[in-house]
């Protein structure tokens, strides 16, 4: 088969699923919809109370959703997903020198929360099924290079302690949190849980479901304007720990000790709480969380169905033993050679941008950005390929008929 005709396959089964496009009026790849929410009357009452900034009603019942639907003990709302990040990893003790464990298949902003706190990303390899982040590659790095010691775990290539691991739901596809658990455990690392792509995945483990993000001591979701919900930025960090929550909160707001009119602070700290407003926004939609939920599931059996013995390619599928949110529909080409699925994809990419079909190809690798190019890493193989490999569909709700009927 030609490269035209495969093109021209992939192209088609893509139409069936997102309907007539054109330059003028593109499809996009996620966009942030609030039809059928109370997002307009809770944005109004932040308006006309006065209450719009860093305090307010919103912000706590947007918390407290957030622990109904992820079934976490604590949630504490940010101003987006990178803050979240930079902040979990320093509870747990993350700094200067410090080296973290994390996948090289991941949005920039991973590493950067890494690096904020100026410790070092260390990059292990991930898994072809669920993209995230591989317990054998995990396992097989540490005992080539860690040394355990009275003052921690350390990197005897390089000296510096690695002080937690890492790993990302990749595209809302839960991780294989089990696996990298019990390596986690093995070594005495802390775990934080890249969780921005994964509001509403969940994974069984010891025998329950338990939801992305709530597996290690903490993990941060992101609410930015491509997200399932958004609150215009935004992030959260959620945990079963008190005593992390307290902090959380502590360090998100200054520092700055209870008092009617005094401004004590006791510590350096940042200035990084989610304003009323943004929460507001935030509620109304997790209350139409369910039916945002259903709604991908049925978008991701339709692609299934469209790509139905379509050759050359394969959607990315939840793992087994997994509810996936679906955040991002993902294509992978699978001609032996990458370089010719990466021709493919480039193909795919020019032919639907000109029909207004707005796809998007994987994060370039962390390692093969300027600024990571000497991050310690160990051999980044199956990574290489599936970036060379992976393409992101239009994942709308609002691509359903029926989903503002």
């Amino acid at each position: 088969m030609s490269k035209e005709i495969e093109v021209t396959d992939f192209l088609l089964a893509i139409k069936q699923v997102v309907g007539s496009s054109s330059p003028e009026q593109p499809i996009v790849l996620h966009e942030p919809d609030f039809s059928g929410t109370q997002a307009w009357a809770y944005v109004k009452d932040c308006l006309d109370t006065g209450w719009v900034s860093t305090a307010g009603q919103w912000v706590t019942r947007f918390e407290q959703e957030l622990c109904a639907v992820t079934c976490a003990s604590h949630a504490v709302a940010v101003t987006n997903g990178t803050v979240a990040l930079r902040l979990a990893l320093h509870l747990l003790g993350v700094g200067p020198g410090d080296e973290v464990l994390l996948p090289p298949l991941s949005f920039v902003a991973t590493a950067n929360a890494v690096t904020h706190l100026g410790a070092v990303p260390h990059l292990i390899d991930i898994e072809e099924s669920s993209l995230g982040l591989c317990p054998q590659a995990l396992t097989d790095r540490l005992d080539r290079i860690a040394e355990r010691t009275p003052a921690g775990l350390f990197n005897r290539e390089t000296g510096r302690r690695v002080a937690a691991l890492l790993p990302v739901h990749v595209f809302g596809h839960p991780a294989d949190l089990p696996g990298l658990l019990a390596v986690a455990e093995a070594w005495g690392l802390p775990v934080v849980e890249d969780a921005a792509e994964a509001l509403g995945s969940w994974r069984d483990h010891a025998g329950k479901a338990t939801h992305c993000g709530l597996f290690g001591a903490i993990g941060t979701l992101s609410f930015n304007g491509n997200k399932l919900i958004t609150t215009g930025g935004g992030g959260a960090l959620l945990t079963h720990d008190a005593e992390l929550a307290q902090r959380a909160r502590h360090l998100s707001t200054t520092a700055k000790l209870p008092h009617p009119w005094a401004f004590d602070h006791d510590e350096v700290a940042w200035n990084d709480r989610l304003p009323n407003l943004n929460a507001a926004l935030g509620v109304a939609q997790l209350e139409d969380l369910s039916r945002r939920l259903e709604a991908k599931r049925q978008l991701a059996e339709r692609y299934a169905q469209a790509f139905a013995g379509v050759k050359g390619v394969e959607l990315i599928s939840e793992p087994q033993g997994c509810r996936s949110n679906h955040w991002l529909v993902s294509l992978r080409f699978t001609a032996a050679d990458p370089a010719e699925a990466q021709a493919q994809r480039h193909s795919l990419l020019e032919v639907a941008h000109a029909a207004g079909i707005l796809l998007r190809p994987v994060w370039h690798p962390l390692h093969q950005l300027p600024m990571y190019a000497d991050a310690p890493r160990g051999p980044l193989t199956v990574a290489e390929d599936q970036a060379a490999r992976l393409l992101n569909l239009p994942s709308s709700p609002q691509l359903l008929e029926e989903w503002s009927a």
